[in-house]
């Protein structure tokens, strides 16, 4: 029985014999990976604005150049470091952040240079690659024994690749809503409740019979008694917005990155080891000055609440807070005030996890085009951040089909930023 086969077996049964419908992504991620002791383990907020943040209007603007259109420069806490004006909130955390604007490379298109972003290789069909969360739970296991080793928030994010369904993040659409489809229904009671997982444990002893040998088949019954146990955690309020103050909801912003950043603060408080928030809304191919009053404030308010929450819980040290996109954008705004697609240079900002904060790395020209001084790949980027978090980043796992992969793809550390 291939994965696609076995998981929606397993959503159908449950929902058919146990009247619940657990995910096929919750499904996967609480599948058989081991429970390890939260000591030491260091978890990552990865920040992803899909579409393409221009570098030119947040972390690398260019004082007195006609590139920078309408978007005001200003001053940051850290002499000689300035940002665009809409990141207020992010200039008084500079001492903070490792910024990062010689970040480049080759591909132009949204997909492609996500899944690059994502998983640190290039998207072929023959092989299907496992994104950072996949490998940071691969190489390093998880934290909390209920709640799943990754999340992803606000959109679509990459799959484990070869490293199999256990290895997936769980989806959560709407951070407003929380996980859904885990909740026993009102009409279900616990005793009637109980009495359909026995009888499924009775299918499923024939089922295993029909496919003794297949070792996905065979894990089964151990995922449906973590779903379960999931289902009746008390971790379950982690994922629920709810539980905060609604002045709490309001300085984090009531929008999709605001409440999905506090969500990702609310989840690694609980053990979750990697959590990625999706922000669209980034192509801006059209207005773009209007589009960053906007959306501009809306990151720099998210993130800035999110470091301030995350510095006063103590939890920053021990916290990599990653910003980062698939590329950047023109700096030369085109007929439609807009900027177009630009991989050749493009900012990502690290901060928390031991990052020397309070940096620039990299150097882009006068009108910021091109990447004049340490050049950065994502391969590198990846594997800052697998350093950071103190992760193997050149162990090699092989794939089915018997080739090696590393986390980073050959990628360095910046010693700079991570020592």
């Amino acid at each position: 029985m291939n994965e696609v086969d076995r998981r929606s077996f397993m959503s159908h049964v449950a929902s058919s014999l146990l009247g619940v419908t657990v995910a096929p992504a919750t499904v996967q991620a609480l599948d058989n990976t081991k429970n390890v002791s939260p000591t030491g383990k260091k978890q990552v907020i990865y920040l992803f604005m899909t579409g393409a943040m221009s570098h030119v209007d947040t972390f690398d603007p260019k004082p007195g150049s006609k590139v920078q259109g309408d978007t005001k420069v200003i001053n940051t806490k850290t002499p000689g470091i300035k940002f665009g004006e809409h990141m207020k909130k992010l200039a008084g955390f500079s001492n903070e952040l490792a910024v990062i604007r010689g970040m480049s490379q080759e591909t132009g298109a949204h997909g492609p240079g996500q899944y690059l972003m994502r998983t640190s290789y290039k998207e072929i069909a023959t092989t299907s690659h496992p994104v950072l969360a996949s490998w940071v739970q691969r190489l390093d296991g998880r934290i909390s024994k209920q709640l799943p080793a990754s999340v992803s928030i606000g959109g679509k994010a990459g799959g484990p690749g070869y490293l199999g369904a256990r290895y997936a993040a769980v989806p959560v659409g709407d951070p407003n809503q929380g996980l859904q489809n885990v909740k026993m229904p009102a009409y279900l009671k616990e005793p009637h409740f109980n009495r359909r997982l026995a009888l499924s444990a009775t299918f499923d002893k024939n089922f295993r019979g029909l496919a003794k040998n297949n070792q996905q088949v065979n894990g089964y019954d151990d995922l449906y008694r973590e779903a379960v146990s999931l289902m009746k955690s008390e971790g379950l309020k982690a994922f629920d917005l709810n539980q905060e103050e609604d002045s709490v909801r309001d300085k984090y912003g009531r929008n999709r990155l605001g409440q999905g950043c506090l969500l990702a603060r609310r989840l690694i408080e609980s053990g979750v080891r990697f959590v990625e928030v999706i922000s669209g809304g980034w192509d801006m191919h059209r207005g773009v000055f209007e589009s960053m009053a906007n959306k501009g404030p809306e990151l720099d308010n998210a993130v800035g609440s999110l470091l301030q929450d995350l510095k006063q819980k103590g939890m920053l040290k021990n916290t990599l807070l990653v910003i980062g996109t698939e590329f950047g954008r023109k700096p030369n705004v085109n007929v439609n005030v807009g900027r177009d697609h630009h991989p050749a240079a493009f900012s990502t900002v690290l901060a928390g996890a031991g990052i020397k904060g309070g940096q620039v790395y990299g150097q882009t020209d006068s009108e910021a085009f091109y990447v004049e001084d340490q050049s950065v790949s994502v391969q590198d980027f990846n594997a800052t951040i697998a350093k950071a978090i103190d992760l193997p980043y050149e162990e090699e796992i092989f794939s089915p089909t018997g080739r090696p992969f590393n986390i980073s793809n050959g990628g360095t550390p910046i010693k700079q930023i991570v020592g």
